[in-house]
Formats: C-alpha cells, structure tokens, sequence
C-alpha cells in the first residue's frame, strides 16, 4: 500500500476509532505529510530503518521561520507520529516496520517554572476589578493556579459547565478523557463575582472585551483565545515585578507544585493534572525531592545518632 493512501486510512481510523480531537488529527496530518514530502509517495512497506535515519537527519536540518532547525521535542513529535501509524499499519495487517524499531532522541528536561506563594499574591492584585476584563483576569487567574487547567481547556469552559456552588466540574483533556477538576472557595468566589456582572448571553464562560472582532454575527461576545490569555498572564507577571517568564503554564506547574508540597502524592497529583503517564509528572521531582529529605532526616537513623 502506498503511503498516501494509508496515510488517509490511518486518520480516519484516529477519528472513528480512536476518538482522537481534531487538533490532534491535524498534527499527525502534518507529521506524516512530513514523511510524505521528504520520502515521496512510497510503499509503506519501503520504510525501513535506513529510512527512518535519513529522515531524521532531515527534520534536524528542517528550519522553521524561527529558528533554522526543529526542537528535539518537535523532531520527537514526528516520530511518535510515525509510531502510531506503524502500529495501525501493524494492526490492518499492512506489512511495514516494526515500532519498537523507531526511537526517540533525547531531550534535555525543561526547567520547571513556578510561583512562590508571595508571587501569586502579587500577581493575582494587578487585575483592575472595577473593569469586566480586569474581574474577568482576576477569575482566570484564580482559576488557573486552583484548578491545574491547561490553557486550551480553560479557553474551552462555557458557562454551565462549571458548578460553582459544588466547586467541582468535569473537563475534557488530552486524548478526549475527562477528569474532574476542583476548585477553592477563593477561585469559585472570583468566578461568581465575574459571572455576576454578565450581562450577555455568550455561551463561552470567559468572553473577549476588546478588538475588532470582539462580538460575532449574533451581537455575542467571542470566546477569549488561548494566545489572549497567554499574553494577560505575561503583561501581569510583569507588572507583579516577576522577573521569570510566567505563562499559563507556569500556574498549572504552581498547582502541581503547592499540592505536592503540602504532602500530595504523585499519583493524585497525576491523577489531577491528566497526565496519562506518571513519568510525565515526574518532572516535579524537584518539589518531592526535598520533601522525602525532610522525611528521611525526621524519621530514620535518631537511634545511631543518640
């Protein structure tokens, strides 16, 4: 089979049977289409190893208009890519190269970037509350660092999602599975405040209020983007004083961060987050690290020590 052509069914079969989202089905178009371009149109069963090697040779060397070579973890995305299409391959019987043959490079961990309690503070007082964008900024906020949401499920929230009064609710993440999210009294008093002071009908629960195209062909207001919260969280890191890049993200990690220090385990904190793998959550190893020195130093070795 030609890989174009199994590269279509294998979209589809993300679709149908796998349940994947459209944004995810979009980025293996887009990584397969790489494949696509550099290899030619060829059978799938020609992929072999040699291949493989050739073509990551060329995503080292593939610029990008801002930078003039891929990540490591962007090259890495390619590859996961091309594993699960060798998997579909593999599972409708279409002769191709073994998965397991397909290794990833690797990468150096980011440096985890979260907030101080003293930090959060500051940011969380530059919104202007006497606005609707700055009360609408201030639940976002609170949000964000209450919940651990990702910016895209935030962005995503409409009105009766939310229960405030149960301060809980259920959101869809990566891969289309749900988890529960919880929130704290203080974030669910922000986002009763903010939803107060609505007067619209706009289904999204957190609304644009300034640009061009701020209200649709219905006279609601548009749905605040994941870029727009990004840059709110930047402008009022800065005027926090917060000399560190602080994005959505960085709250998220401040959750992570708070819970486990306050004796969470990772597993919950997994559970939390959505990390599908606890490797993923692993990363805040640099939290629990510290914790279990504190514990190894109060609890064991007193009887040699006395």
């Amino acid at each position: 089979m030609l890989l174009s052509k199994a590269k279509t069914d294998f979209l589809e079969y993300l679709e149908v049977e796998q349940n994947r989202s459209q944004k995810t089905i979009a980025n293996y178009d887009h990584y397969i289409t790489r494949l696509l371009d550099f290899a030619g149109d060829i059978k799938v069963a020609d992929i072999d190893t040699e291949l493989v090697r050739k073509w990551r040779l060329w995503l080292n060397r593939l610029g990008t208009n801002t930078s003039d070579e891929l990540q490591k973890t962007t090259q890495n995305y390619h590859l996961i890519a091309l594993r699960s299409f060798l998997k579909f391959c593999s599972k409708r019987d279409i002769p191709a190269l073994s998965p397991t043959k397909v290794e990833l490079a690797k990468t150096v961990r980011k440096q985890v970037t979260f907030l101080s309690p003293e930090e959060l503070e500051r940011l969380f007082d530059q919104p202007d509350i006497a606005t609707p964008a700055g009360l609408r900024d201030r639940a976002i906020l609170e949000l964000l660092f209450s919940s651990g949401l990702r910016v895209s499920e935030l962005v995503g929230l409409d009105r009766d999602h939310i229960n405030i009064k149960r301060r809980e609710f259920m959101v869809r993440g990566k891969g289309q599975k749900d988890r529960p999210i919880f929130i704290s009294p203080e974030a669910a008093k922000w986002l009763k405040e903010y939803s107060d002071q609505r007067k619209d009908n706009a289904k999204p629960l957190f609304i644009r209020y300034s640009g061009s195209k701020k209200i649709d062909s219905s006279g609601n207001f548009h749905r605040l983007t994941a870029r727009s919260v990004q840059r709110l969280v930047a402008r009022y890191a800065l005027l926090a004083g917060i000399t560190k890049k602080v994005s959505p993200h960085s709250l998220r990690h401040s959750f992570a961060t708070d819970l486990l220090m306050n004796g969470a385990d990772l597993r919950s904190v997994q559970e939390m987050l959505g990390h599908s793998n606890i490797a993923t959550t692993q990363i805040y190893t640099h939290v629990t690290n510290p914790h279990l020195k504190a514990v190894h130093q109060k609890f064991h070795g007193e009887k040699h020590s006395k």
